[in-house]
């Protein structure tokens, strides 16, 4: 093997692209020398943003402590001040398992649910808060129940973020120090155990993986199964279907799409038919539940007293025409778009023109901008926006639940911070949608790559273009200019 084929084969160094990291590394000695033995160790890339995210899921642990200790269980306030707050010990009382009630089967006492009728999660993800259950004590004090249940989920979850970063670390084959940026994101380590999101999430990224090592059966089998988690890996079959379009790969799409059907009815399909009404409750209580925090549907009522009784029609109306400009850039685009860039910017879109945004659902774009925008300064402008979210909404609720002190943040504060979200997500969709148009800006096609995500698209050639002659794509060359650094040369066929 040939040096220069050792180099073209070698882990893209972060430090050597990027000027955050490379500022940042002078914390562990610099960035790595030209001679450095990377990945000829034990201490291999992935590994070691394995162990960075299984430490960064444990000071999530400790954030919690708190509350743990007393915030989930004596009063509401606490839990808002400390910012410590979690689903997961509040559900295990009032979704029916600490009664050892049945998920979709059982009815849950009004009393205890407080007017839900059935688990409105879907079934796997049902499955997942079962399983735990089973896996808690019963008998003796119910907090220290609820203690355990939620340190139960806790281990379910870190195994989730262990998935997700080690598939994240293996997309781009080149390029798995990107995995840092999951790891590390301050926003992962704070709302990774509030809900159960995670779990989908994993599945999401192991669906990815998949479909970049060009197994599609295998990837739709796991976007079923995440489906089956959440709703929004169902949204990912878009992006797909256009970029196929556009080469020409039909049969693969329609791999992927019997994969996900299939695996999505192997997990419905029971609790359909055995416990029809108690299965369609996630989806009723999609449709019915009202404008929530987060989203800018209240900002919205709360400037103008509309109570929006259609505002599930205005958010799918903009769903799609999003998605319908989406599909534009991807066929008009002068390259094909990575399967990664159009999959952040599509559940980006969801998320902004959703009617609630949880705290939680932040989980969802962080691989998805590690693998579309894996730029250090981009990253983190929008982590801070959604870290001032994440405290804004535990203070408000805190203002709102604190009697006639009114110790928090006011109403105007917590539009300010919903705007926050807004933006920094608007501004990491901006600079994925300038790669997009300008590749040269694009820096994981710097070393010649064309789509280390895309599996059997990466550098498959166009057969089908808007307002553009399809041609067979070669990939750019990269050089390397002493005046202006990395520059891209296109070779176009």
């Amino acid at each position: 093997m040939t040096s220069a084929h050792q180099d073209q084969q070698a882990p893209v160094r972060p430090t050597v692209q990027d000027e955050i990291a490379a500022a940042g590394s002078e914390l562990i000695g610099g960035p790595a020398g030209r001679r450095a033995l990377t990945g000829r160790s034990w201490w291999t890339p992935v590994r070691v943003v394995l162990l960075v995210a299984l430490g960064m899921f444990a000071l999530g642990m400790a954030q919690k402590l708190p509350c743990y200790e007393s915030g989930w269980f004596r009063g509401a306030t606490s839990q808002y001040v400390h910012a410590c707050y979690s689903d997961i010990p509040h559900l295990y009382t009032g979704r029916g398992f600490a009664a050892d009630l049945t998920p979709y089967f059982d009815r849950i006492p009004q009393d205890v649910s407080g007017g839900m009728e059935y688990l409105e999660y879907p079934v796997l993800t049902g499955v997942f808060m079962e399983v735990a259950s089973w896996l808690t004590p019963q008998g003796g004090e119910m907090m220290q129940r609820q203690q355990i249940y939620w340190m139960v989920n806790a281990g379910m979850l870190m195994v989730c973020a262990a998935v997700l970063v080690v598939c994240v670390a293996r997309t781009h084959r080149r390029r798995p120090w990107d995995a840092l940026l999951v790891a590390l994101a301050p926003a992962l380590a704070l709302t990774a155990t509030i809900n159960w999101d995670l779990l989908a999430v994993s599945l999401t990224a192991a669906a990815m993986l998949m479909w970049s090592r060009s197994r599609p059966f295998a990837s739709g089998m796991l976007l079923g199964l995440a489906t089956a988690a959440k709703f929004y890996p169902f949204l990912l079959l878009g992006p797909l279907l256009v970029l196929c379009w556009r080469a020409g790969r039909w049969r693969e799409f329609g791999t992927v799409l019997g994969g996900a059907v299939f695996s999505w009815l192997a997990v419905n399909l029971p609790v359909m038919l055995l416990a029809p009404e108690g299965w369609g409750k996630f989806y009723t209580f999609s449709q019915e539940r009202n404008i929530d925090f987060g989203s800018f549907w209240l900002i919205i009522s709360q400037r103008t007293g509309a109570s929006l009784e259609d505002a599930n029609t205005y958010a799918m109306l903009l769903v799609l025409l999003g998605c319908a400009a989406i599909a534009v850039l991807t066929l008009r685009a002068p390259r094909r778009p990575r399967f990664a860039q159009l999959a952040f910017l599509v559940i980006a879109l969801f998320i902004v023109t959703n009617k609630v945004y949880s705290p939680q659902y932040v989980l969802w774009l962080i691989p998805l901008a590690a693998l579309a925008r894996p730029r250090w300064r981009d990253f983190l402008i929008w982590q801070a926006c959604e870290v001032m979210y994440y405290l804004g909404i535990w203070f408000y609720l805190a203002y709102t639940g604190s009697g006639e002190d009114r110790q928090g943040l006011p109403t105007e504060g917590y539009q300010l911070a919903i705007m926050l979200h807004l933006l920094g997500t608007l501004y990491l969709c901006a600079v994925v949608v300038r790669d997009i148009l300008r590749p040269d800006r694009d820096v994981v096609r710097r070393d010649g790559s064309d789509d280390p995500s895309g599996g059997v698209l990466d550098r498959a050639p166009d057969v089908f273009t808007l307002g553009r002659r399809a041609h067979r794509h070669t990939a750019p060359q990269e050089v390397q200019s002493p005046a202006t650094g990395w520059e891209l040369r296109a070779r176009e066929g």
